[in-house]
């Protein structure tokens, strides 16, 4: 019984599970239906199933057909209707069809009309579309022209300006364009060509300042002269109220514009025509000779380009060989001054231009750039002058020369450059200017030594007499008491040697100026040279003169008596050295001059020449003594040639008169002393063998005549006797002989009786 209830609850499961399966079937789509059959199909009660649906699907045709029967009235009359309607339909076509034939036939100009119509405005809208593409390429092929005009006129940098405006602005526009495409390639090509173009005109420009950086340089120094000269003028005038001129800008930057149309602003010569001005006008700027454009437009040009890096080198290197070139002295430029001149004024260009170009544009060149070049020309140019100048032998070139580096250089300090190396070169300069010096007064005393007439100066008014105490610092009062005609005791070499000894300490003092050199080093400079003037230069001449073969002793007298007066007015050139220095004497480290050293060794020198020139006269008559030593004759005068010499030595030593007493009197006993030993001699030959009386008794008067001329006292201040002492051996020496032969003579008679 159980058996039969779990069958039966398996029956009506499976009916249940039927049922879904077929209400399933009904409501899902066929697509879809699959996986329902499947699951009866994997079931054991699919032939239930199919009865089930045999079932179902004869319901659903029994409703279906009972539907059919209900509705089969209402289908048969619409079928009526719809055969009606037909009929009426085929009528309204008839009509509609020979409407539309009527229609084609009337409307057929109508359609010809609207396909004209049609062209039209498809044409209206063509040229529509074509004036708005025009519209985008006209600004487009503007500024193409615009670009050509501009290249065309060398306006380079407005062209590279309108072809950028043209490649990021206009082209984009329009890049679908073929020309635009054309113009787009061309575009590169324009660039280099403004950039080939620009960098000509800069060749251009650095080839033309290189040819006129002297006419820069000399407008420049014109420039630094006037400057100088009205400061010059300011310090000697009184400060009262007055207000300096401003100077000025040594800096001031062009009006030029860079995008300006005018012909001025693109000129690319480098250099504008300046008429030359009157000199009571202004000298125009240096900058203001110079158009700088083309450097500005080709620097704006390459750093628009991205090349600024490639322009700076280019333009350092090239300026760098023009650097070389100018600082490469000429040959013979050490022959004139125009030589130095032309030299500076390229130089003082070439950093003119240079430090412009730094305060005007921005890292084109810098500090370091310009300092660099500053160094290597400092150095060229220092050792070009030491070379050339040691070439000049002309004192006034070397002052020139002197100053015309003192202008060279505050010039280039007003532009702030270092300068002090070159007044240190000017010290060096000086020494060489003072050889020069020396060698030119060398020449100067020796043709004031050689034309003096080596006799006193003869005056015969009071205007001649103030003239020569004028020209030399000379009182005496005993002489100006004296009547006219007077003579001065010096000759005419002693104003004239002293004037010129003035006239070296000027030139000394000239070099000094604008040196920057304190009142003591110009002292200590004037002193130094002037010493040298004295020492060797003035006392070389002295001693020349003094040895010369033909000077008489009239002429060493007076160059004594002169020494004398020019060793005494050492005193004032100490104090004409003072004045124009305005540094005492009394100041440490003053230098002091030694003229007086100088003039005693002339005069030193003059003196011995002195006593060597008598001992030769004295020689000189000597050697016309002719004694007989074996003659029997008793004389009773001295002899000539004694005579003679005697009255030789009055005559000279009348001369002495204005010889300091001590020389005097030292070339009196000289004389003496050696006319004594020179008839000694004379005496003790060895060739005299034999002595007569007669002979003995001539040299004897001979020896007398000597002693008169010494108790004569020919040169005032001997003490009594005291110069014939030097003939108190040749006396005793006389004395003996004489005995000897009085004595030979008495034993002879003797011998005989």
């Amino acid at each position: 019984m159980e058996r039969g209830k779990m069958a039966e609850a398996e029956s009506l499961e499976t009916a249940a599970e039927h049922e879904r399966i077929l209400r399933e079937i009904e409501s899902t789509d066929t697509a879809c239906i699959g996986p329902t059959l499947r699951s009866v199909y994997d079931g054991e009660e699919h032939g239930r199933f199919m009865e089930k649906l045999e079932t179902r699907i004869r319901n659903h045709d029994r409703e279906i057909e009972k539907m059919c029967n209900f509705h089969y009235q209402g289908f048969v009359d619409s079928i009526t209707e719809l055969l009606k309607v037909r009929g009426e339909a085929q009528k309204l076509k008839n009509q509609v069809t020979d409407t539309n034939r009527k229609l084609q036939h009337e409307g057929k100009e109508l359609v010809i009309a609207m396909e004209e119509l049609k062209q039209c405005r498809l044409q209206q809208r063509n040229i529509s579309a074509t004036v708005d593409k025009l519209m985008l390429c006209l600004p487009v092929l503007e500024m193409y022209s615009k670009l050509r005009d501009q290249m065309k006129t060398k306006r380079h940098y407005p062209a590279l300006k309108t072809l950028e405006h043209l490649e990021h602005t206009y082209l984009p526009q329009v890049s679908h364009y073929r020309f635009c495409k054309v113009m787009v390639d061309n575009i590169p090509k324009l660039r280099e060509e403004i950039k080939d173009v620009s960098m000509s005109d800069l060749k251009d420009f650095l080839e033309s300042i290189r040819k006129h950086s002297d006419k820069i340089g000399e407008t420049a120094m014109k420039q630094a002269q006037q400057q100088r000269n009205l400061d010059n003028i300011v310090l000697q005038q009184p400060r009262i109220g007055s207000k300096r001129k401003p100077k000025k800008d040594a800096y001031t930057i062009f009006d030029t514009e860079i995008e300006s149309t005018s012909p001025k602003s693109e000129q690319d010569s480098g250099i504008l025509d300046v008429e030359d001005e009157e000199d009571d006008e202004e000298v125009p700027g240096a900058q203001d000779l110079v158009d700088f454009s083309p450097v500005y437009r080709c620097l704006h040009i390459y750093s628009v380009l991205g090349a600024r890096e490639t322009f700076e080198n280019y333009y350092r290197k090239q300026r760098r060989k023009q650097a070389r070139l100018v600082l490469q002295p000429p040959s013979n430029m050490h022959e004139t001054l125009d030589g130095y001149r032309k030299y500076f004024n390229q130089i003082v260009g070439f950093f003119v231009v240079e430090d412009h170009i730094l305060h005007t544009t921005q890292g084109l060149v810098n500090r370091a750039y310009i300092d660099e070049l500053w160094e290597m020309a400092l150095s060229k140019t220092i050792a070009a002058l030491r070379t050339h100048s040691s070439y000049c032998s002309d004192p006034n070139l070397v002052l020139d020369l002197k100053n015309l580096i003192v202008l060279f250089a505050d010039t280039l300090q007003v532009y702030g450059f270092p300068v002090n190396q070159l007044f240190d070169m000017l010290l060096e300069i000086r020494d060489q200017y003072s050889e020069t010096l020396l060698k030119k007064w060398a020449g100067i005393f020796r043709n004031i030594l050689d034309s003096d007439n080596y006799s006193p100066i003869p005056v015969t008014s009071e205007e001649m007499y103030k003239k020569v105490v004028g020209q030399f610092p000379f009182q005496d009062i005993e002489l100006e008491k004296q009547p006219f005609p007077k003579k001065f005791p010096f000759s005419e070499f002693v104003p004239k040697v002293y004037n010129q000894i003035k006239e070296f300490i000027y030139a000394c003092l000239k070099f000094s100026e604008d040196l920057h050199l304190s009142s003591t080093e110009v002292d200590d400079m004037i002193r130094k040279s002037t010493n040298l003037l004295l020492t060797r230069t003035l006392s070389n001449s002295l001693q020349n003169v003094i040895k010369r073969k033909n000077i008489g002793l009239t002429e060493l007298v007076q160059i004594i008596i002169n020494t004398t007066h020019l060793e005494k007015s050492c005193k004032y050139l100490e104090e004409f050295i003072t004045n124009i220095t305005n540094v005492l004497p009394e100041t440490v480290h003053t230098t002091k001059l030694y003229g007086t050293t100088t003039f005693k060794d002339a005069r030193h020198a003059a003196e011995e020449e002195i006593y060597t020139n008598l001992n030769q006269k004295i020689d000189q008559f000597l050697q016309l003594a002719d004694y007989d030593w074996m003659t029997g004759d008793l004389g009773n005068k001295a002899s000539d040639y004694l005579v003679d010499l005697i009255a030789f030595l009055r005559s000279t030593f009348a001369v002495f008169t204005h010889l300091p007493g001590k020389v005097a009197q030292t070339a009196c006993m000289s004389a003496c002393k050696h006319l004594a030993t020179s008839l000694m001699q004379l005496l003790l030959e060895a060739e005299v063998r034999q002595l007569t009386l007669g002979a003995l008794q001539q040299f004897n008067l001979d020896v007398r005549e000597c002693e008169q001329f010494a108790r004569s006292g020919p040169v005032p201040g001997f003490q009594e006797d005291t110069l014939q002492l030097a003939f108190i051996d040749l006396r005793q020496d006389s004395s003996e002989k004489h005995q000897a032969i009085l004595h030979y003579q008495q034993m002879k008679l003797e011998k005989n009786h």
